[in-house]
């Protein structure tokens, strides 16, 4: 098999779209699902399912997937040592990486002091959602992974190490001019009857739960596909929406946020691999364990379940 069709077979399941994955590999869509097909020729099982917002995986997909990540990250690490060697190069890059929220401000900070004590360290920052940086930990294409236990949490995964870094609250992110901009701490109740854009199951999960402890409901009417989209529905006055409290040092100058009373809130870990770890991992932890107070006043590392 032609390991070109499982890079592309992987990022179809990564992006759950064959469109957006001819994008970013340089490919037609027609030269995406030809390989797919190509691939279950071969496999003689389908790969993928579509439905109405692009593709997923078949329980078969999602088998060849994971061993597929393993091969990649291997014929990956093939190449890599070949050309470090070639170049003279022995100093491995740190991947590092972190969900949108981290890495829009805590992380890169926390790398640019590492940077401080060892400034020929390479290195680079790949943001995503919990589960995916999981995956790709496990699959070796991270060495260091920021995620957090937001709806539906982190599985207990012996092959990684798991550091609990700190707790962050959830915050309401409201436009420049919103008549509630500038007030203390609010309940959810005197929120609830505005429109929400939410851009992640887990961050709509946590507003569901806090809006059901307090016998309200908050209505999710719009959907974005990141960060920055959900806050420029914000921005523009179309809605309200959850974030977390690490984000708002980044956030654009036309939004504001107010605090919740009793707010939902979400553990923040740093994930790495138990096998092979990166001679520089454990600095790094250090440098963010920092952004999150002094170290008695968390615990080191996470429970085991």
């Amino acid at each position: 098999m032609e390991l070109t069709a499982w890079r592309t077979f992987v990022t179809v399941c990564r992006l759950g779209s064959l469109s957006a994955a001819a994008a970013e590999l340089g490919y037609t869509q027609s030269a995406v699902s030809r390989q797919i097909a190509g691939l279950e020729r071969q496999l003689g099982v389908p790969l993928v399912r579509r439905h109405a917002r692009g593709v997923r995986p078949t329980p078969a997909g999602e088998v060849f997937r994971h061993h597929a990540l393993v091969v990649l990250n291997e014929a990956e690490r093939a190449l890599r040592a070949v050309r470090e060697m070639r170049d003279g190069t022995l100093s491995r890059p740190l991947a590092v990486g972190a969900t949108p929220s981290l890495a829009a401000g805590i992380v890169p900070a926390a790398i640019g002091r590492l940077l401080d004590r060892a400034d020929s360290l390479r290195w680079s920052l790949l943001p995503g959602l919990s589960e995916q940086l999981h995956d790709r930990v496990i699959a070796g294409d991270l060495d260091v992974a920021v995620v957090t236990d937001a709806p539906p949490g982190l599985p207990n995964d012996p092959r990684v190490e798991r550091r609990f870094l700190g707790m962050d609250e959830m915050v309401v992110v409201l436009p420049a001019g919103h008549p509630r901009a500038g007030r203390g701490s609010v309940h959810i109740q005197e929120l609830a009857d505005q429109t929400w854009v939410e851009d992640n199951d887990g961050s709509a999960a946590l507003l569901h739960q806090h809006a059901a402890r307090a016998g309200v409901t908050a209505r999710i009417d719009l959907t974005a596909a990141d960060l920055p989209g959900k806050t420029a529905l914000v921005a523009t006055g179309h809605a309200i929406a959850l974030i977390p409290e690490v984000l708002t040092c980044a956030l654009r100058t036309d939004v504001t946020t107010v605090a919740l009373v009793d707010p939902p809130t979400r553990g923040i870990y740093a994930i790495t691999p138990r096998r092979d770890p990166h001679p520089s991992a454990g600095l790094l932890l250090d440098q963010l364990a920092t952004a999150f107070g002094p170290p008695s006043s968390r615990p080191r590392h996470a429970p085991a379940d």
